[in-house]
């Protein structure tokens, strides 16, 4: 056996490994309906022309449906770069889009190069493109990084997610990052003590894969590999070196204590739809990496972005599975948010499979994985699994219900008291912790804002989008954002009166955030009421549109102080957040009596007691309605409590220390319009 993989190559593992023993490396790629298939591979100075031509011998260099060959180190290290030619069917309409001219991408490329001369134009269109595609490299290899002293955090209650852009987190000049390391991995190293302070435990960092650089996305979720960093995000211009500097950032991050999280795409890539570019697994087979409409000849696109992976073929499912893999094993990430994970579902015919979906199914039984973060955004165009009917029973969910039913409250609305006790319990009408379901309340990802949709200062600014700017005549972007302008739109002659109501529904919506059961996730600048002026949908934004803006920190230190403070009040009552609802331990109450959940006041009260969890009472009164009303605040023993939260009033008195905390004299307190106050027992 040994003697014919030295010659013919192996077909494990797929992509480009080296093999010590033999001084040589493996190239492995798997297409099931090519005819044949080409390794090219280039050198540093000339990614045009190819400096070894390999063709694979279908009797020799093919094991079921993996082509493979074997080349002496001799060869290969003469060469910086590599791709493939395949050939197969050119049968459109039976969903083959085969191009023997077409320099195609290794899907399991670990570093990806783009010449000079790289085009997504030249994809776009049948026929050669050298010069123009972009190339595998050869020689990003473990480089021997020092994990010495890494250890992985894991929190429960603590748990403080922090979602973030790699490049806008930094990429302004009043980042105070060096100009050098803007917008990058070693960018985000330099703001690990502001992490630090402002109390996050984890991270989430926005699509950190390879994607297109003429696609004209700045999020990130339109990915070319799944085992590659996109290249601009690192400072060090060398592959080698940005992988080093983003296990640097893992490492950094760890001895912080903070977590590091990924958010991943696997449910679509780059090439979108028939008129898409032909990068990679289009070229490769597309009928095994697609799902392909009744009409062959177009793509579903249950993504809404072109196309959808067929991650229920098992070669798919595998390359997911592989890639996780990679980024746990070699990277030490803590987890992974799965965008429109609903799509892993999917059948062969585009069906939907809620019993044993493959990838997910794979991924909770897998023994090092499993012990990871798995995070769902449940729902995509068509399918929306949010809570029970998502098959990945153990996995944390993007709670959009959550998002809804508190914006709603604190804008005003009526009759959806019921539905902000659901969510402030732990939305156990979602993730029931019944014995026949035993779900977890911590299972559920409660936000207020994300990338996707208006930032926390732009809910309390804006009736409307704002998103002429995205070039789609506005027509991006949800209508439905439950936001209120506090009576002005954008900031333009903004009155004074209005800028301190805005500021105080910010403190309401963020008070909730942090006293809700569940894992809180807020997105990077809310904690200093960063804008994007309006803009709810800015994807394709790579400017001071989304680019945080720290004068921002000093201008709102004072809101900064406020969060930073109900972070830290979290983290300190574990009562708050639990394995488990709140059950026989929350009381609700209305003003002055028994809640009629029903009622159209926009008030409520609860008692949190804490003696189950090793903790103090809590005594919350929530009045979003338009007049200041009084409480009684309904305890059999109404003594002993000290006022320490109250978004009504200035800093530093919102949010005080308890030692600092004015004890509350009577039965009843007074809260002022559009305001929250939390008593603590003492």
């Amino acid at each position: 056996m040994d003697d014919w993989t030295r010659h013919e190559g192996s077909p494990s593992p797929l992509g480009v490994s080296f093999i010590p023993d033999e001084d040589a490396y493996n190239f492995a790629l798997y297409s099931k309906h090519a005819t044949s298939v080409t390794l090219l591979l280039f050198s540093a100075q000339n990614p045009i022309d190819p400096i070894t031509i390999q063709p694979f011998d279908l009797l020799r260099n093919k094991s079921g449906r993996i082509w493979h060959c074997r080349l002496p180190a001799t060869t290969v290290d003469r060469a910086t770069y590599y791709a493939y030619r395949v050939d197969g069917p050119r049968a459109p309409a039976e969903g083959q889009r085969f191009d023997p001219e077409k320099n195609l991408l290794d899907p399991y490329a670990t570093a990806v190069f783009f010449p000079s001369g790289f085009s997504r134009e030249a994809a776009r269109h049948p026929g050669p493109n050298p010069g123009h595609a972009p190339l595998g490299v050869l020689h990003a290899r473990a480089s021997g990084f020092d994990w010495a002293g890494d250890h992985a955090p894991r929190h429960t209650h603590d748990t403080i997610i922090y979602e973030l852009h790699v490049r806008g987190f930094t990429q302004r000049a009043n980042s105070g990052v060096p100009a050098d390391r803007r917008g990058t991995f070693a960018g985000l190293i330099d703001k690990i003590p502001y992490l630090r302070d402002l109390g996050v435990t984890a991270v989430e960092l926005m699509p950190v894969f390879q994607f297109d650089p003429q696609e004209g996305n700045f999020w990130g979720y339109m990915p070319l590999n799944f085992f590659a960093l996109h290249h601009t995000y690192a400072a060090d211009p060398e592959p080698a070196g940005q992988l080093d500097e983003f296990r640097t950032l893992v490492k950094a991050l760890h001895a912080a204590d903070i977590e590091v999280i990924l958010d991943v795409v696997y449910n679509h890539t780059v090439e979108s739809d028939e008129s898409g570019p032909t990068y990679s697994f289009r070229g490769i087979d597309n009928t095994t990496y697609y799902l392909l409409a009744e009409d062959r000849s177009r793509y579903r696109n249950d993504s809404g972005t072109g196309n959808v992976l067929h991650t229920a073929n098992r070669y798919v499912s595998g390359m997911v599975m592989d890639s996780l893999h990679h980024w746990a094993r070699q990277f030490r990430i803590d987890g992974f948010r799965f965008d429109l994970a609903s799509l892993f579902t999917r059948r062969d015919d585009g069906s939907i499979d809620l019993e044993e979906p493959p990838v997910i199914s794979a991924i909770q039984t897998h023994p090092d994985l499993a012990r990871l973060r798995m995070i769902a955004e449940a729902w995509d165009v068509v399918s929306y699994q949010l809570g029970r009917s998502f098959p990945g029973t153990t996995w944390l969910q993007w709670n959009d219900t959550f998002r809804n039913e508190v914006r709603s409250f604190i804008r005003g609305d009526r009759g959806v008291t019921a539905g902000l006790i659901r969510r402030l319990g732990g939305s156990d009408d979602i993730f029931p912790d019944t014995p026949e379901d035993a779900y977890h309340a911590y299972q559920s990802i409660n936000f207020v804002t994300c990338h996707d949709g208006f930032c926390l200062y732009d809910l309390v600014s804006y009736d409307r989008k704002h998103n002429e700017a995205n070039g789609e005549g506005n027509r991006d972007g949800r209508d439905d954002n439950r936001s209120w302008n506090c009576g002005w739109e954008g900031d333009v002659n903004l009155p004074e009166a209005v800028a301190r109501l805005r500021r105080r529904q910010a403190k309401n919506l963020f008070c909730l955030l942090m006293l809700a059961n569940g894992t809180p996730m807020f997105v990077a600048g809310d904690e200093f009421l960063n804008t994007q002026r309006g803009n709810n949908n800015p994807y394709n934004q790579d400017n001071e549109t989304t680019w945080l803006d720290w004068d921002l920190l000093r201008t709102n230190a004072d809101f900064h102080r406020f969060c930073r403070a109900m972070i830290a009040f979290r983290k300190a009552h574990p009562t708050l957040c639990r394995s488990r609802s709140w059950r026989e331990d929350v009381t609700w109450f209305g003003t002055t009596g028994s809640l009629d959940p029903s009622a159209d006041s926009g008030t409520l009260a609860f008692l949190l007691r804490g003696g189950t969890q090793g903790d103090v009472d809590l005594y919350a009164m929530i009045n979003a309605s338009a007049v200041e009303q009084e409480f009684l605040i309904q305890d059999t023993a109404p003594r002993g409590w000290r006022r320490v939260i109250d978004t009504a009033r200035e800093s530093p008195g919102d949010i005080v220390s308890l030692d600092d905390a004015p004890p509350v004299t009577g039965p009843h307190h007074r809260v002022e319009a559009r305001s929250i106050v939390v008593l603590v027992r003492c």
